[in-house]
């Protein structure tokens, strides 16, 4: 049995699954049964800077690697892919929608995969998005993630493969599409209102990226694309409100539930705000 198990995590680009993932492993910074190290291109998937990063995470030895981004079906991430396919690591790709084509492509070269469909693209007009856009989208869609639950799958399949390596098994990767259903099977709201709030505010997020496709790549005149990625921030926007209006009603019965980490890694559970997790 491993002590220590060694996480290799990759960023190239920027979605709403990325910025914290490296945080929702250790959220108090206690855990000694993981070492996590983090290389990232920054905001560019080019060849050069995905080659560059996959060859640096490489190099650290890790036992499991995480590649997490847009745009996997674009030239740099899929070069990064073929260096981490030809290393043998365990490697699990996270990415947004556009990824569910490439699905079949990621099982034969033995890739697990965790494709979030309510983690939009932004609206990347020059007319439209600053800094101060960008952040404000962002922060939207990682409320709307992280409220409904889908960082918490996105975790436990996580964690289980890290408890396999633990334990010298062959971990059995993840191979999952995150949709609505999800949400509805395996979030932890007990109020049917507050689930049902959930599931809205992920539909939204999934219009958002419907709309910023047509917005970004196929209308020319910017009388007709400006509006449009206005139009969808306002919706991420409305996203996140809903996401929190579904956390409000688990406070109001104190059914909210929390999962930390233990500091060996084992996921609590508890329910009410003054009680103790409990862990397996």
């Amino acid at each position: 049995m491993k002590d220590i198990i060694k996480v290799g995590i990759l960023k190239a680009g920027c979605i709403g699954s990325l910025p914290l993932i490296e945080f929702l492993l250790d959220e108090r910074a206690e855990r000694e049964d993981l070492q996590v190290r983090v290389v990232g291109s920054g905001a560019k998937v080019t060849v050069d800077e995905c080659i560059e990063i996959a060859r640096q995470i490489l190099e650290q030895n890790v036992d499991l690697i995480i590649f997490v981004g847009p745009a996997q079906t674009t030239s740099g991430p899929s070069e990064a892919r073929n260096l981490l396919k030809n290393s043998g690591k365990p490697t699990i790709i996270i990415s947004d929608s556009p990824a569910k084509r490439i699905v079949k492509n990621l099982e034969e070269d033995g890739f697990g995969y965790i494709i979030v469909m309510g983690d939009p693209l932004i609206g990347a007009r020059r007319e439209f998005l600053d800094p101060t856009e960008m952040a404000i989208f962002n922060s939207n869609i990682i409320k709307v993630l992280a409220i409904t639950g889908i960082y918490k799958i996105m975790l436990q399949e996580i964690d289980r493969v890290i408890y396999e390596l633990k334990k010298d098994l062959t971990p059995k990767l993840p191979r999952l599409i995150l949709d609505s259903d999800e949400i509805m099977e395996r979030s932890d709201f007990k109020n049917p209102y507050a689930r049902a709030k959930a599931m809205a505010a992920y539909e939204l997020t999934k219009k958002v990226a419907e709309i910023n496709v047509r917005a970004c790549f196929t209308e020319k005149e910017k009388e007709k694309y400006i509006p449009l990625v206005a139009c969808t921030h306002e919706i991420a926007q409305a996203a996140a409100r809903l996401a929190e209006e579904a956390r409000e009603i688990e406070k109001y019965s104190d059914t909210l539930i929390r999962r930390p980490h233990s500091k060996e890694g084992k996921l609590g559970v508890k329910e009410k705000l003054m009680e103790k997790p409990v862990y397996d």
